[in-house]
């Protein structure tokens, strides 16, 4: 491995790390104060870089009473770069986009 190689290999081990921790802080913290209406959860427990979230429609809106289901994937260099967003379930919505 060059001297490059090496480098980079260490500087994504520590944006994992430092990504790890960023989202474990943020999911302990989601436990502990939850917000109402809704619901996250890890797609897979072994990976903290992919959340399923679950939606409930608020009251008083057109959305109320709804359930609506999302992804939220975290890259690898979080927070420095942003999350994708997903909707799961199909809904309309004019800022939503297949």
């Amino acid at each position: 491995m060059g001297r490059n190689q090496a480098k980079m290999a260490q500087q994504s081990s520590a944006q994992v790390a430092s990504s790890q921790k960023a989202l474990m802080l943020e999911m302990k913290s989601l436990q502990e104060e939850p917000v109402e209406g809704f619901k996250i959860t890890l797609v897979d427990e072994a990976d903290l870089y992919n959340w399923e979230v679950a939606i409930f429609g608020p009251p008083n809106t057109h959305y109320e009473g709804g359930y609506f289901k999302t992804r939220i994937k975290f890259p690898i260099d979080y927070p420095y770069s942003p999350p994708t967003f997903r909707f799961l379930t199909k809904m309309w919505h004019p800022n939503i986009y297949e």
